[in-house]
C-alpha cells in the first residue's frame, strides 16, 4: 500500500449528501477480481449520459479544471449503503487520495485506511464552508499534510483528528497484510520449530 505523508492537488467540491456506496460504484461493475480498473465507473450513473459513454456536462465532477483531482470533498454520510469494498478501490483507482467530508459511513470509513486513502472528518459547517471555497475557485489546490493533521489552500486553513494508528498505517503504507508481514521473522521462526507432522503455512515448493 502505498504510504501518505503529504498530498498537493486538485480539490473536487461534490456537494451531495448521503452519497452510497452504490453511487460511488454501481453494482453492475463489480465483477472484476482485480482491485484496479474500476474508477473508469466511478459515480457512473452521474458522470455518464443514457447512453453510458458521453461525459455529462451537468455533473460536476466533469468539469475539465477538476481534471487529475487528488482529494474529494463531499457533504454528510459518505460511503453509505452496503459494505462492498469495490468503493474506496474505485476511488483510488480514479486518483483520489483522501476525502474530506462531515461524517462517513462506518465501513467505508475503515475500508478507506485499510486502501491507502485518507478519510477526514471536519465539522459540517467548516466542510460547507470550504466546498463553497472550491465552488467559486474550481481547481484550487489544497495540501493535505498527514503528520501535521492540517489541511491548508488559498483562504483556507483547517486542523483535522486522527487515530494515532490509523495514522501510523497510513504514513508507512501498511494494511492489515503489511502489519502481519512487520513480524514475517518471528512467524518464519515459528513454523520452522513445528514438528513436521503439523500443518504449516508454508507453500509447497
Amino acid at each position: 500500500m502505498q504510504p501518505f505523508t503529504v498530498l498537493t492537488g486538485i480539490a473536487a467540491p461534490l456537494d451531495r449528501a448521503n452519497v452510497d456506496t452504490d453511487q460511488i460504484i454501481p453494482k453492475q461493475f463489480l465483477k472484476r477480481i482485480e482491485r484496479t480498473g474500476f474508477g473508469q465507473f466511478l459515480f457512473y450513473d452521474w458522470r455518464y449520459l443514457a447512453d453510458g459513454k458521453t461525459p455529462n456536462p451537468e455533473f460536476e465532477l466533469n468539469d475539465p479544471r477538476l481534471a487529475g483531482a487528488t482529494i474529494l470533498v463531499t457533504a454528510r454520510n459518505f460511503g453509505s449503503g452496503s459494505s462492498r469494498e469495490h468503493a474506496p478501490w474505485s476511488l483510488d483507482d480514479y486518483g483520489f487520495r483522501c476525502v474530506i467530508a462531515p461524517s462517513f459511513a462506518d465501513i467505508f470509513y475503515n475500508n478507506c485506511f485499510q486502501n491507502g486513502i485518507l478519510p477526514i472528518v471536519l465539522p459540517e459547517e467548516t466542510t460547507a464552508i470550504l466546498i463553497k471555497h472550491l465552488q467559486n475557485h474550481l481547481g484550487m489546490q489544497l495540501t493535505i499534510d498527514l503528520p501535521a493533521q492540517t489541511i491548508s489552500g488559498e483562504g483556507f486553513m483547517a486542523d483535522f483528528e486522527i487515530d494515532h494508528f490509523r495514522k501510523h498505517r497510513l504514513l508507512n503504507g501498511l494494511d492489515d497484510i503489511g502489519m502481519t508481514m512487520q513480524h514475517e521473522s518471528e512467524i518464519t521462526q515459528f513454523e520452522s520449530s513445528r514438528p513436521a507432522w503439523k500443518p504449516t503455512l508454508t507453500s509447497a515448493a
